[in-house]
């Protein structure tokens, strides 16, 4: 794959940064072939968001800062796979779903220990919709104590019927000039910095108490 970085004159010019629109597109595309249900199509496009993983990896080893190949790649993704499943590799009892997303979550947590924030690692670039969903889900499984906004309609029980409920509240918005977008994105913004701020307080109370006994 380096061969093909230093002999087309387009790849040499790429970076991580200026690959991340044909990433995203791709990513995109590969949602609309799954929806599809056309096989050929969702082959087509796996391959296509791989070639982006294959370009990423040939251009991170042609830099010394940052040294690694698509061989590190995929050698990480495996030993993520082992880690994330011990129920699997190591021997650990998770005979429901439930006990299999409590094992997952186990492990990711064990993994990502040294973040301060429940908030940390979700992606700004999510869309609004997605962005709001995974971080309501953050707070409900660690159970912090903050504001919530709830729904001011009743939320059926399908998604068909969820979604012309969004669509309508989307159509309106726009209808009166508002960005249903940015509007949720920055509500959402304003919950996670009152989680983080929860967290603080919390995390002050937990330090004065063995302190203070």
């Amino acid at each position: 794959m380096e061969d093909v970085l230093d002999r087309c004159v387009w790849s040499r010019t790429m970076s991580h940064e200026s690959l991340l629109t044909y990433l995203v597109e791709e990513s995109y595309e590969l949602v609309d072939a799954v929806e599809s249900g056309v096989s050929d199509h969702i082959r087509e496009e796996l391959a296509d968001v791989l070639l982006q993983v294959v370009f990423h990896s040939a251009i991170a080893s042609r830099d010394p800062g940052e040294g690694f190949d698509l061989e590190d790649v995929a050698r990480d993704a495996a030993d993520k796979m082992i880690r994330r499943h011990p129920h699997v590799f190591a021997g650990v009892e998770a005979p429901t779903v439930e006990d299999v997303l409590r094992v997952w979550s186990a492990a990711k947590a064990a993994e990502k220990f040294e973040r301060e924030s429940i908030m940390d690692g979700l992606p700004r670039a999510l869309p609004a919709l997605a962005l709001a969903a995974k971080t309501t889900g953050r707070i409900d499984r660690a159970a912090v104590v903050v504001d919530v906004p709830t729904s001011p309609v009743e939320i059926p029980a399908d998604e068909e019927a969820l979604g012309r409920i969004l669509l309508g509240i989307a159509t309106a918005a726009a209808r009166s000039g508002l960005d249903p977008e940015r509007a949720l994105r920055r509500a959402t913004t304003r919950l996670q910095r009152a989680v983080r701020t929860a967290e603080g307080n919390t995390a002050g109370l937990d330090r004065s108490g063995p302190s203070s006994a």
